[in-house]
């Protein structure tokens, strides 16, 4: 009788599985080979292509792979701190296209907005006291640079400006997270000039800690917000375009980086998570995904989500897969590619969708 391949995929991971318990005296006659190990929970499961986006890093290394957006032509670009390539442009087969650099000292954050039909970046360079955001064409022509707001009057010459993210509103609008800085949210127009910030550094409601990301939530489009990243509060915090604070996701144990909106859903890597006795642990990262309602439906690399009484419980990592995952970027078929910090400078991990 004919299996179909979900079937087929359970039991060869759980035969897999059984060849790591001890032997007690029986033979192991292998090790799992990765290309089974299956990640993820409910309708979220993955296969792990782990060696899907190696490259020679004699000719095209990274340091940490930071963040990856998929343009209009399906293209996998992805933004890293190495100035040789900041830039390394896949196709979905993991092989390199292209390269590029504005030797920019701590590449971080990505943004692709299509501007009139065009695809255009915003790149964050998060280098300590010369942060920059820079807006470019596809192939790395600088168009823009946004003002550092030290030179503007908005920060004082003893806070520090560090800008992880940005994001871009329909209007054109640029919100740029200063998650490495002074934990505001600086908001332009499309031509770069200062409109206002909120956040900043606290542990009210309406305040970030350690605010690393930041997305447009346009779910529901008569109702769009800021999604902003509050990575020491194990949080989410939702704003108003205007940036009056609405409320907060909070996630438990799961340190996230930025929110990527993906149809009506938000996935994040989680860049470290808690452990047992709730501190800060390296090498502890793993992928989060929420549904339309914001509730936590799988953790590929994490434990299953919990929810009592309707609050969900703290969320660790169960698979010593991924070291430190920064970001998550979607393709059509919802599969993802994982780039991941502080990672033995390792190239992105391809999750495909079961």
């Amino acid at each position: 009788m004919a299996h179909s391949r979900r079937d087929f995929i359970k039991k060869t991971a759980l035969a897999s599985t059984a060849l790591t318990l001890p032997s007690y005296g029986f033979t192991i006659l292998k090790k799992p080979e990765l290309q089974d190990q299956i990640l993820g929970h409910g309708d979220f499961k993955y296969r792990v292509h782990k060696a899907w986006g190696n490259l020679d890093p004699a000719n095209t290394p990274v340091k940490n792979c930071h963040e990856m957006v998929m343009d209009s032509k399906g293209r996998l670009i992805m933004v890293t701190d190495e100035v040789k390539n900041n830039i390394i442009v896949y196709d979905k087969s993991g092989k390199l296209l292209t390269s590029w650099t504005l030797n920019l000292g701590s590449g971080h954050g990505l943004t692709l907005f299509n501007e009139g039909g065009d695809d255009v970046l915003f790149i964050s360079d998060a280098v300590r006291n010369k942060g920059r955001v820079v807006k470019t064409t596809i192939d790395g022509k600088v168009i823009m640079e946004l003002p550092n707001p030290k030179d503007i009057g908005v920060y004082s010459e003893k806070q520090n400006y560090r800008p992880t993210e940005t994001a871009i509103a329909p209007n054109g609008d640029i919100y740029v997270s200063d998650g490495y800085g002074s934990d505001f949210i600086l908001q332009f127009n499309k031509d770069g000039e200062f409109i206002r910030k909120f956040g900043g550094r606290g542990h009210q409601d309406e305040k970030l800690s350690n605010a690393h990301g930041v997305a447009i939530d346009d779910r529901d489009p008569n109702n769009i917000t800021l999604l902003c990243t509050s990575r020491g509060h194990n949080s989410f915090k939702r704003f108003t375009l205007d940036g009056e604070y609405l409320s907060t996701i909070f996630l438990p144990g799961a340190y996230v980086c930025r929110p990527v909106i993906d149809g009506e859903n938000i996935y994040s890597g989680v860049c470290w998570s808690r452990m047992k006795y709730l501190e800060r642990i390296p090498d502890s990262g793993f992928v989060t995904i929420l549904d339309k309602n914001n509730k936590v439906v799988s953790n590929p690399g994490g434990a299953k989500p919990k929810y009592k009484g309707g609050e969900l419980q703290l969320m660790l990592q169960n698979t010593a897969l991924f070291n430190h995952c920064h970001d998550v970027c979607v393709d059509e078929d919802k599969n993802l590619y994982i780039c991941q910090w502080n990672a033995n400078k390792s190239y992105p991990i391809k999750l495909e969708r079961e």
